[in-house]
């Protein structure tokens, strides 16, 4: 009783397990069809991640494996067939960038020329003016400097006649200061005599 039983729950789980791996052959069918019409790279992770299944799954299925590797071969033929035209625009393209850049290099060293030319000009005037103002400030200050030292021997002159005044009056003060306390004392002796 049991196995007839059993054959049938096997067939039904073998019947299961080919949908299942059929459902998923078609899923990497998919996947590497679509990852040609976008010209991803093929690889079996990239197909797995896609296709929902395992990089096990592809290594293991004989058609899983087939899809992957005649895709990859499909997409490096039809890279190789493609590439030479690819690489002839990518080289013009290149090729146009290096001549323009070589023009703005051209046109920048031209101008880096005339403004270190127009630098040199003006540090060539500012030198010029300094030299001059040198001169008029050296020639200026040697005036002032000399007026300065007339200014200062006349005060200096000032000033010693007006000390030499300051002691003779002083001693003015002083001979008159005398002169008084003895003319009090005659006062006083005439005033006792008297």
């Amino acid at each position: 009783m049991n196995s007839p039983h059993r054959s049938s729950r096997t067939a039904a789980a073998t019947a299961a397990r080919q949908e299942r791996t059929a459902a998923a052959i078609e899923r990497v069918h998919d996947a590497v069809a679509r990852m040609l019409r976008e010209k991803t790279p093929i690889t079996a992770a990239g197909v797995a991640r896609r296709a929902g299944v395992s990089r096990t799954f592809l290594y293991e299925n004989p058609d899983a494996r087939t899809a992957v590797s005649t895709t990859r071969t499909a997409a490096a033929t039809d890279r190789a067939a493609t590439d030479p035209l690819h690489e002839a625009e990518i080289e013009d393209s290149w090729r146009e960038r290096a001549l323009n850049a070589e023009a703005m290099l051209k046109t920048a060293h031209e101008e880096i020329v005339k403004q270190r030319k127009h630098i040199g000009d003006l540090m060539g005037q500012i030198r010029d003016m300094e030299t001059e103002c040198v001169e008029d400030s050296i020639l200026r200050i040697t005036t002032e400097n000399t007026t300065l030292k007339q200014q200062v021997r006349q005060l200096t002159d000032d000033n010693q006649k007006l000390d030499d005044r300051l002691k003779a009056a002083r001693s003015n003060v002083r001979f008159q200061d005398r002169r008084i306390a003895e003319l009090e004392v005659q006062l006083l002796d005439s005033s006792d005599r008297s």
